[in-house]
């Protein structure tokens, strides 16, 4: 099997224009993101090995938050989704794939977890 590095932030919040319901538009709605960059892997991590040999975690962070466009409204989360593979792609060219999930905080009713996950590799 070959080596392989995946980055992930998990679980982070930030409030996003989406919807298609009359009651989801014109306001920002939470929104629960899992990212998952799988980055090609160094040959090998000693303990001196500066950041530019892997990818800052923030950039993920950055993807889903500052990187969206202001006052953009997605119709769909999957749109907000493939804006954030999109990012990650465009910043470091060793961005292999992107994993990313969203979860609708918004419209659970019994804590249940709903929304999408998307896998993008590069092309």
């Amino acid at each position: 099997m070959a080596d392989s590095l995946i980055l992930e932030v998990a679980d982070f919040e930030h409030d996003v224009l989406t919807g298609i319901y009359s009651e989801e538009t014109g306001r920002p709605q939470p929104l629960r993101f899992t990212i998952q960059v799988k980055l090609k892997v160094a040959d090998r991590y000693a303990p001196e090995t500066p950041l530019s040999a892997s990818k800052n975690y923030m950039d993920l962070k950055f993807a889903a938050s500052e990187a969206l466009p202001k006052g953009a409204h997605f119709t769909l989360i999957e749109a907000v989704a493939d804006h954030i593979c999109d990012t990650l792609f465009v910043q470091d060219e060793r961005v292999e794939a992107v994993t990313v999930k969203i979860v609708k905080l918004a419209i659970s009713e019994a804590g249940e977890k709903i929304g999408i996950t998307l896998t993008r590799e590069r092309r």
